[in-house]
C-alpha cells in the first residue's frame, strides 16, 4: 500500500502499517468515533477538549505498535498475526460508546456495559470480514494464549490509559496528567507472559500513577463536568419517560429507538436492531434534540434542554457526608411553586449521587517491577517513594446538584 500518515499534535507523524489496520480505521464503527468526543462534557470546563474518541483511538494504536516493537527488540516473538491483531484490539476497544459514554449507560442503553458493545460490533466486524478479526477478538478478551497482548489493551499499563492521560492532558491544558509514555513503553519487558517493567523505569511509573489520580479530580471528576453529565442524564431520562407515555419527541431514528425501548442484550445480539441503531448514534443525535427540545410544551424537558444548550448547569455542591433529606425537600418545593409542577417532574431538577475512586489495586492487576537479578516485585513494595496506600484508598465524595435558582 501507499505510505499513509496521521499528523497527531500529541505524537507527531504516525504511520499506518498496513492496509489491515488501514481497513479497520476506514470501517464505519471507527468513523462514527470522529463525532463522539472523548471527554463528553468537559468542555464545558476545558474548552480545548474537543477531541474525539477516533482522535484517542488512533493515539492507542501508535502507542501499541511502539510497545510491540520495544518487546519484539526484547527478544520475544510475535507474530504477524498478533501484531495485525492487538494494532486492531485497541483501534476498536471504544467502538462500544455511545454518545457521551457514562451518560449513555445512565439513560438509554442500561443493560449492556459499553465493553460488551465493542464485543458484539467487533463480532459483527468479523462475520462480515469472514474470520480476519479473529486473533483481535481474542486478544480483547483475553482468549489468546499470550495474555501479555491482553495487557497492552486492557490492564493497569494498556495502551489505552498511556493515550488518554497525555492526550486528555494536551487538549484540557491540565499539565499534571503530562505522563512519560515512551519511557515507559521503553521500559516494557515479558516475564512468565506477564508484561513488567524494567526497574530502571519504576519513576515513570511513580508519575503515571500520580498523574492519574490528578487527572481524575481535575479532570473526569470535575465537579462542572459532574453537574452537566447529571443534568444531561436529567434530560434524557425525562425524554424516555415522555417518548414511553406516547409523546411524538422530535430525534432521530436512531436516537428514537432508544427513547421508546428498553434495549436488553438480545437486541443486541446477531446483528439485532439495537445494534444497528447504536452504530448510528452520535453526540450530534443528542446535541440536535436539545436545540429542539428547548422549546417543547412540557416545563421540565424545555427548561432542562435549554439550560444545557445555553450552559446554565446545575449547582453542584461536594461534601464528605451525604446531603440531609430536608435539602432535597426545600429545594423540592421551591420547583413545585415556581413552575407549577407535581413531586416528580420538580424531582428531575434535583440529582444527589455519589462517586467513588481508587487509582491503584493489587487485586485488580498488578504493575510488575522487574529487576536485573530476575526478582519480580509489585509497584507497592518496590517503591520507596509512592504512598500506595493513599494511591489505593477509596476516595467517596457526595455530590448534590440541583437547577440554578
Amino acid at each position: 500500500m501507499k505510505r499513509k500518515i496521521i499528523n497527531d499534535p500529541v505524537f507527531g507523524f504516525i504511520s499506518i502499517p498496513n492496509d489491515f489496520v488501514y481497513a479497520v480505521i476506514q470501517h464505519p464503527y471507527l468513523q462514527r468515533l470522529n463525532r463522539i468526543r472523548q471527554l463528553g462534557l468537559a468542555a464545558f470546563v476545558y474548552p480545548g477538549a474537543q477531541h474525539s474518541r477516533f482522535h484517542h483511538s488512533i493515539g492507542a494504536m501508535f502507542l501499541m505498535d511502539e510497545a510491540l516493537k520495544t518487546l519484539k527488540e526484547k527478544g520475544h516473538f510475535i507474530t504477524e498475526q498478533e501484531y495485525n491483531g492487538a494494532l486492531a484490539a485497541i483501534l476498536m476497544h471504544d467502538i462500544g460508546h455511545g454518545p457521551f459514554s457514562h451518560v449513555l449507560e445512565h439513560t438509554l442503553v442500561t443493560q449492556i456495559h459499553h465493553e460488551t458493545i465493542s464485543l458484539l460490533l467487533m463480532q459483527q466486524m468479523n462475520d462480515t470480514w469472514n474470520g480476519a478479526l479473529q486473533t483481535a477478538i481474542d486478544i480483547f478478551t483475553d482468549n489468546h494464549p499470550k495474555r501479555f497482548l491482553h495487557q497492552l489493551v486492557s490492564g493497569q499499563l494498556d495502551m489505552d490509559r498511556l493515550d488518554y492521560l497525555r492526550r486528555d492532558s494536551f487538549f484540557t491544558g491540565v499539565s499534571e496528567g503530562n505522563i512519560g509514555s515512551a519511557r515507559i513503553i521503553k521500559m516494557l519487558d515479558v516475564k512468565d507472559d506477564k508484561l513488567v517493567v524494567e526497574s530502571k523505569g519504576i519513576y515513570s511509573i511513580e508519575n503515571f500513577l500520580t498523574s492519574r489520580r490528578l487527572m481524575y479530580w481535575q479532570v473526569y471528576l470535575h465537579k462542572t463536568s459532574v453537574a452537566a453529565e447529571k443534568m444531561l442524564i436529567n434530560t434524557l431520562l425525562r425524554a424516555k419517560e415522555l417518548s414511553r407515555n406516547g409523546e411524538k419527541l422530535f430525534a432521530s431514528p436512531a436516537l428514537s429507538y432508544f427513547l421508546k425501548n428498553e434495549t436488553t442484550i438480545a437486541d443486541f445480539e446477531g446483528n439485532g436492531e439495537g445494534l444497528h441503531h447504536f452504530s448510528d448514534l452520535d453526540d450530534n443525535d443528542i446535541w440536535t434534540s436539545l436545540k429542539v427540545w428547548s422549546s417543547h410544551p412540557d416545563k421540565v424537558l424545555s427548561v432542562l434542554s435549554d439550560s444545557m444548550v445555553t450552559r446554565k448547569l446545575f449547582k453542584i455542591e461536594i461534601t464528605e457526608e451525604e446531603p440531609p433529606e430536608e435539602k432535597y425537600e426545600t429545594m423540592l418545593k421551591q420547583y413545585r411553586e415556581k413552575y407549577q409542577l407535581t413531586p416528580h417532574e420538580a424531582a428531575y431538577f434535583i440529582a444527589s449521587d455519589k462517586v467513588t475512586t481508587d487509582m491503584y489495586s493489587e487485586k485488580d492487576d498488578s504493575i510488575d517491577i522487574l529487576y536485573k537479578n530476575g526478582m519480580v516485585k509489585d509497584i507497592s513494595k518496590a517503591s520507596d517513594m509512592l504512598n500506595i496506600e493513599l494511591l489505593s484508598k477509596k476516595v467517596i465524595k457526595y455530590y448534590f446538584a440541583y437547577l440554578r435558582g
